[in-house]
């Protein structure tokens, strides 16, 4: 790779300070919403030009089925659907585009599902369902064999001239003379005999439905399961010319099918084996199948891709967990090219590892491919029916436009740069930019770079295109890395919430041990009101205090939109007081609590300021402030005033005032002579304020008595007072 050519590029995402970002798009899944045109993407996450795929003809039915090429190379097509028929076309490509083709044929059923040709040249074509074979011969349409079968899925011929016929819904193969003489040569003991080649032995290979088996049958017709598929259906089979066979399984097994071993299968199965005198192959009974995919293309359960080696070793290839393999070929350069849907997408399969994502045709399903002359491989497709050419020439131009990429918020854009091969002069990066995130209305138009830096506005989207051109000499070029850097513009944080922590308990941190009796669990803060133009914070996590006489604290609810980390300084001022004391600095928590024994009683207030500095330069760093609400420190206990106790009658007759300097007293209780503590009511009923008076009648112990009172304040202050009773 030559670094010198560096693309910059992006994966969208949100970034999480105000620092230089790159969005780096290297793998095939940084490609999957972008929009690629007549570009070909490796999943390795390599870019290239794309091969051609031309639509040669439009049909005009819902689908063609089957394609092929004779030696002279005439194209015939093949399909049908509801109210169109089963109609097989001539197709001559050399011919001008409205001249190219004509009916060849309307016959007998509602579609035409398989074609075929003899050493002849002489075309045979497949009727579902209610399947009879047609031959077409010197201009003439012949029935040449009826299978008397429901279906007729797919025709090879032999080496010998014998025409193999597969068939639903006995599963059944048979093998016709070139007279039209024929019989059944195989039964699969299946539902669906689906698919047919011939490999380099002549032995017979049959894919199955719905016990997805792939099955070698010799000629003198005895079987053999090469593989059983953990999928329902082998659509299609394709014999390379290296003596390997290529599959494809789709669907998902119906409930108590037959599960798949994890590799080949060395022999027949107790489940299907093959039968010496009949040469058919007896699996378990399974359920009747649901209606079969080439009849109902929206199938779920996706596809698998197998090669199978000349010694009978089968390996997956590729697979899908969306895309409905519907048909093989291979290119000139002997890879398999897979005609899919339900995107109608083709691929190329380089190895167990690599595999190519070609240009995806506009119809739904691309149902079969063919290996013509020069090269080209012959594509036809079905919602609606059409015939496409794939190469082999590459396209001069393509170009990669990618979904718009999210800086998150507003962003100032950086140097754009790529890597891959044979890039100097042959790519052309553009970019536009905007700040909705649905392009092109209200967004720049695109611009190329300048001198390797983006000059689309400052905005928080931005969109690029990438552009491939075929060098007039020489191999096209190839991305592999494509990047973007920007940086969001700073904006200041946001405190939303400063709030004075309960009297008396410490933050975890300054707490060395946690008893519950002595723990608060404060919610975590929330700001209700807030303006539009701020997205309103939550923090959601509870915070546990611990007790702690004398200490008191402030939490704070901040964010940054640029989701810089942040630093805080908390100050405190007397009310009335003019000047900020620090208390701390640097502060990385979302709170800070202190021993206020050291400050005198009063109204105070707390202002924290936060800054973004972490993240941001001395020059750019930013910061917000904001002030508590006033709080009270109060460590003075109340006062108790004119206690006294004296006997009355066997009773102890009691009074006293309480009084708090700044706070509503919280609590009062007696002791008679060391017993525990026991509430006693003002003479209001209710403590509600700073100053209350206190009377109290208790049963008079013997002798000398002491009577103690002790009050509690909300700060937790107390006070304890004493007389002796005689």
């Amino acid at each position: 790779m030559n670094k010198a050519f560096a693309i910059l590029f992006a994966a969208a995402g949100v970034c999480a300070a105000v620092e230089t970002q790159v969005w780096e798009h290297s793998a095939a899944s940084d490609f999957e919403k972008a929009t690629l045109k007549k570009v070909a993407l490796r999943n390795d996450g390599r870019l290239s030009l794309a091969p051609v795929l031309e639509e040669i003809y439009d049909a005009s039915i819902p689908y063609l089925w089957a394609v092929v090429e004779d030696s002279r190379g005439k194209i015939y097509a093949a399909g049908g659907g509801p109210d169109a028929g089963a109609k097989v076309f001539e197709i001559d490509t050399a011919a001008a585009s409205g001249q190219r083709a004509k009916t060849l044929a309307t016959i007998e059923g509602l579609q035409v599902q398989a074609l075929a040709l003899d050493r002849q040249n002489r075309l045979y074509a497949a009727t579902s369902p209610d399947g009879k074979v047609f031959r077409f011969i010197d201009g003439k349409t012949e029935v040449f064999y009826d299978p008397k079968a429901k279906y007729i899925w797919a025709m090879t011929f032999s080496s010998q001239g014998d025409l193999f016929v597969a068939t639903g819904d006995k599963g059944e193969v048979h093998k016709v003379s070139s007279t039209g003489q024929g019989s059944v040569f195989y039964r699969t003991e299946q539902t669906h005999a689906r698919s047919l080649a011939l490999d380099s032995k002549g032995n017979l290979i049959v894919g199955t439905e719905p016990g997805g088996f792939i099955v070698s049958v010799t000629p003198s017709a005895e079987g053999f399961i090469l593989y059983q598929s953990g999928k329902r259906e082998i659509t299609t089979l394709a014999a390379h010319k290296d003596g390997t066979i290529w599959a494809a399984a789709v669907g998902v097994k119906p409930a108590g099918g037959p599960p798949a071993p994890v590799g080949p299968a060395q022999g027949p199965t107790p489940a299907a084996a093959a039968n010496a005198t009949g040469g058919s192959v007896r699996s378990a009974p399974i359920p009747a199948p649901p209606p079969i995919p080439s009849m109902t293309p929206g199938i779920s359960g996706g596809s698998e891709i197998y090669r199978i080696e000349a010694d009978g070793f089968t390996r997956q290839m590729w697979a899908s967990g969306t895309e409905f393999v519907y048909s093989i070929a291979f290119d000139s350069n002997g890879r398999a090219v897979l005609g899919t849907g339900n995107k109608g997408c083709l691929h190329t399969v380089e190895s167990e590892l690599l595999s190519v994502l070609l240009p995806c045709a506009s119809p739904t399903q691309l149902t079969s491919l063919f290996a013509g002359s020069k090269g080209r491989v012959w594509a036809a497709s079905g919602n609606t029916g059409r015939l496409f050419r794939l190469g082999p020439e590459v396209e001069k131009q393509g170009t990669i436009e990618s979904e718009p990429l999210d800086a998150g918020f507003f962003a100032y854009w950086g140097r754009a740069r790529s890597e891959g091969e044979r890039l100097a002069g042959n790519v052309r990066i553009e970019t536009r930019s905007g700040n909705h995130d649905a392009p092109p209305n209200g967004w720049s138009a695109y611009q190329e770079l300048a001198a390797e830096r983006i000059v689309s506005p400052a905005a928080r989207f931005l969109q690029y295109r990438v552009t491939l051109q075929a060098p007039p000499q020489g191999s096209a070029p190839e991305v592999s890395l494509l990047e973007l850097a920007h940086v969001q513009k700073n904006v200041a944080p946001v405190v939303e919430m400063v709030v004075p922590t309960p009297a008396n308990y410490k933050f975890p941190s300054q707490s060395l041990s946690l008893t519950p009796s002595t723990n608060i669990t404060l919610p975590g803060l929330s700001r209700t009101r807030h303006t539009p133009a701020i997205t309103p914070t939550v923090e959601s996590t509870a915070l546990i205090m611990s007790y702690g006489k004398g200490f008191t604290g402030v939490r704070w609810l901040a964010s940054d939109p640029n989701g810089d980390a942040l630093s805080a300084k908390v100050e405190i001022r007397g009310v009335g007081e003019r000047a900020w004391k620090l208390l701390k600095e640097n502060v990385r928590d979302k709170g800070l609590g202190w021993d206020s024994t050291s400050f005198p009683d009063g109204d105070y207030v707390v202002r924290v300021t936060v800054s973004d500095s972490p993240d941001n330069t001395p020059q750019t760093a930013l910061s917000a402030s904001l002030e508590s609400d006033p709080f009270v420190i109060d460590n003075t206990p109340p006062e108790i005033a004119a206690l006294t106790a004296s006997r009355s009658g066997g009773r102890i007759q009691a009074s006293w005032r309480a009084i708090d300097a700044r706070n509503a007293l919280a609590r009062a209780e007696y002791s008679l002579n060391g017993s525990d503590w026991t509430v006693v009511e003002p003479t209001t009923r209710m403590l509600d304020s700073r100053q209350h008076e206190f009377t109290l009648a208790v049963e008079a112990p013997p002798g000398e008595a002491t009577f103690a009172v002790r009050v509690e304040d909300a700060h937790d202050n107390q006070a304890i007072a004493k007389t002796v009773v005689r």
